[in-house]
Parts: C-alpha cells; structure tokens; sequence
C-alpha cells in the first residue's frame, strides 16, 4: 500500500508496469515468476514488474478484484491495458509486452517525423535511414525517409522508396511526398542546366564543362547525376584540376546515413589506392 500510488500509477507513464499477483502456496504462481522476471529483465529500459503478495497485502487485492491466483495485470499512463489469469507460455506473454511498448524503430520514426517538422532535414534523413534499415517493410517508414530523402534532394532515392508502396498504403501522407517530389523535379530541371547538359553532350571530353555540370546539379540537389559527372571526370583525369576536392565536398555534404554517400566513398577510395 505504502508506494502502490508511486509504482503503478506513476510509474506507468514512462514504463509499461507488469504486475504480478502472487502468494507462497500458489504453485503455478512460482512456475510464473520465473518468466516474468525474465522477460522484465530483457525489456527492462521500457519495462517494470511490480509483485503484490495477495496474502500479505489483501486489501489491494481486494482492490483490484482478484479473484484467482496468479493474475497478472499490464498497467500504461497510470490505466490498466491488459491482463491475465493463470499460467501463459512465455511467447503469449512476451507478444503482450511488445503490443503496449514502442519498439526501437517506432521510437526512430517518431523522432524522424519531430525532425521533419521542424525541417531539420538532414538529421531527419539520418533517423529515417535507421528507423528504415530496423523496419524496411514497414510502409510509414518507408514515406517517412521518402519525405526526408526529397528534402534533402535525394530525388532517385525518393523515386525507388514511392515505387514500392502498394496501394493500400497510398494515403495523404503518401499523395504529400509524390507532389513534393513533382515539385522537386520541376525545381531541379532548369533551362541553365538543360542548356549546359547539351553542351556536356557535344563536348563529352571536355572535363572543365563536365565539372561545372557536376556542381549544377549538386546545387539543384540531382545527387546522384552531381556525383556521376563528378566520377566521369576522375575517371578520365583523376588529377584534374579541383575535381577530387569537388568530389570528397559533395560526399561530404550528403546527410549521415545516405547510402549514396557510402557507394561513392567506396569507388573514390579504390581509385585512390
């Protein structure tokens, strides 16, 4: 009774509580508590068991109306939110825990999410990636880095992501990131650059002008077109004038986690060594 108030009802608003209602010469009681503990010690960052002795403490059993022994009880934000009688195997009792708590990739989405609100663009990429690579089935995930990776100009990556979602899952947030991307796109294709990818394409060996086009395209955020035309000129004089520095600030520019950044990181280090 004496911290009851402090264990169940407080506590539950930042863990989910476990409680175990239990007494000495309950033998199925003692065939649970074993699991229970093991699970509250795997889950225990978002996880706590709390252990009433009915015996002991029969005014809260009362309390709560038990009515047979062991009865657990599942209590979130100071409510109950599940529950059961009697002896359940381990896996029943676990799929319990994990439909009341957030797992980890939950926990990145939201913070994802937070970030593109506030248009923290590039940290938001980087938590969507982590959120993606824990739960790369999951369709909101999925839109989530799509909407980080078109903020950031990753306009392919946007593309690829957009194009696995089925149509159950295009909703308004899915109908959002395709008008972004459009405007994306529109915004990415300018006269200027149409006009120097021409001239790129009349002069293929002249390195200068493809370098400028690199650096065009990185402005308009066509990353990966930027980084090829960049790779083209080192591929052709790896030593050309500020080719290499071009390349490794464009590398360096691309938010934490984006796999384009890892691909060409690679290809530019074997080229060097």
């Amino acid at each position: 009774m004496e911290n009851f108030q402090q264990v169940i009802l407080e506590a539950s608003k930042n863990k989910l509580v476990m409680v175990d209602f239990w007494a000495d010469w309950c033998e199925p009681c003692k065939q649970l508590m074993p699991v229970l503990e093991k699970l509250a010690n795997e889950f225990s960052d978002r996880v706590t068991l709390a252990k009433i002795d009915c015996d002991a403490q029969q005014q809260l059993a009362a309390q709560f109306g038990i009515r047979s022994l062991p009865t657990v009880a599942f209590f979130k934000d100071g409510q109950p939110v599940d529950g059961f009688a009697g002896v359940e195997p381990e896996s029943a009792i676990r799929a319990r825990i994990e439909a009341q708590i957030p797992g980890p990739g939950e926990d990145l989405l939201q913070q994802a999410q937070d970030l593109l609100q506030q248009e923290q663009f590039q940290d938001a990429y980087a938590v969507a990636k982590q959120a993606y690579d824990l739960q790369p089935d999951n369709a909101v995930v999925k839109l989530t880095l799509a909407d980080a990776a078109c903020s950031v100009g990753r306009i392919e990556q946007t593309e690829e992501l957009l194009q696995q979602i089925g149509l159950v899952d295009q909703d308004s947030y899915y109908q959002h990131v395709s008008s972004k991307l459009e405007l994306a796109k529109q915004a990415a294709d300018s006269p200027e650059l149409r006009a120097l990818q021409e001239q790129v394409a009349e002069q293929p060996d002249n390195l200068a002008l493809k370098l400028e086009l690199a650096g065009k395209l990185y402005q308009a955020q066509r990353m990966e077109e930027a980084l090829e035309a960049a790779f083209s000129v080192l591929r052709s004089d790896f030593n050309f004038a500020n080719a290499r520095k071009q390349t490794l600030d464009m590398l360096n520019g691309l938010p934490k986690g984006d796999p384009l950044a890892a691909k060409y990181r690679r290809l530019l280090y074997s080229m060097m060594y």
